[in-house]
């Protein structure tokens, strides 16, 4: 049941955002010292050690995991495998605002895959809400410039965060089934801990395909070392459990809201950090994309 939101469940709610919004910022400002894929199997790997004290007893053998593992692969291959991967190969071309701004549509991938595969019903307001957001998405595409819409002109990046945000869609129709033992939902280091398990399997097999096909090297050195234990702990850990908890309290059409505060705290960051300053189409899109998502998520009368 949705309660009154306190301020202890908005800091609570605000903090992820925060979180994934210094992700991408963090992801763009180490984009030469370490291969994108690469990154992605080390902050898992260290968030893996994170919660092996948690959830450790999940290894072994007679544990609920393992009559459930073609579920938690599935899972973990869009959510751990893909998702971050393709976030930081977007990173490589394009913007933080770029790549939060076009993550932020994820509601409108979610009514299109839900349409698509699981026969859900999409009402008048949804396809208005899912038209504004697109509109939204493509101000971000084009730059503002809408005849690179119409030469087919994008960045790299934002092809590879569009998938990622179609990967996320999925997934997250997919944890909408609930077909897992409780032991496992109801714990978040449990529930988190089956994923990366599996997680680290594709994400080591896209790393190693990463290192075979393309010159990848690792400055190391303090900056990433830093990056890495802020990637980890941060994006990975902390905010997946202050955001189960806010969700918990505040419900998810509220923890909606917040969430659209990542291209916000991006921007922000961006400007601070990479002195890349938000443009007019940037706010714009922004008004577009919480605009739809607002009309789509209005109950009929």
């Amino acid at each position: 049941m949705t309660q009154k939101l306190s301020p202890g469940t908005a800091l609570m709610l605000t903090v992820p955002p925060l979180l994934w919004a210094g992700n991408a910022v963090v992801g763009r400002l180490i984009s030469d010292l370490v291969p994108p894929i690469t990154l992605n199997f080390l902050r898992w790997s260290i968030a893996f050690l994170i919660l092996l004290p948690m959830a450790g007893h999940l290894l072994k053998p007679q544990s609920a995991l393992w009559p459930h593992w073609r579920r938690f692969a599935l899972l973990s291959l869009l959510g751990v495998g893909c998702y971050n991967a393709l976030q930081y190969l977007a990173l490589q071309t394009s913007t933080p605002l770029n790549v939060t701004l076009v993550a932020a549509s994820t509601p409108v991938f979610m009514l299109a895959i839900g349409a698509l595969f699981f026969k859900t019903p999409v009402r008048r307001a949804q396809w208005l809400g899912a038209a504004l957001s697109i509109a939204g998405v493509l101000m971000v595409l084009s730059r503002g410039d809408w005849q690179q819409l119409l030469q087919v002109s994008f960045v790299v990046g934002d092809i590879y965060i569009l998938l990622a945000t179609a990967c996320w869609a999925i997934y997250s129709w997919l944890l909408t089934q609930r077909n897992e033992p409780d032991e496992i939902r109801n714990h978040w280091a449990a529930f988190l801990m089956a994923q990366v398990v599996f997680g680290l399997g594709w994400a080591g097999l896209f790393s190693g395909a990463e290192w075979a096909l393309t010159d990848a090297h690792i400055v190391w050195g303090p900056t990433l070392f830093m990056a890495l234990a802020f990637v980890s702990v941060g994006p990975a850990v902390l905010a997946y459990r202050c955001w189960g908890l806010g969700v918990q309290t505040a419900g998810p059409a509220v923890a909606g809201f917040f969430a659209n505060l990542t291209p916000l705290f991006a921007a922000i960051m961006s400007t601070v950090f990479l002195g890349d300053l938000p443009q007019i189409y940037h706010l714009v899109a922004f008004g577009l994309i919480v605009s739809g998502i607002l009309v789509s998520s209005r109950r009929s009368n």
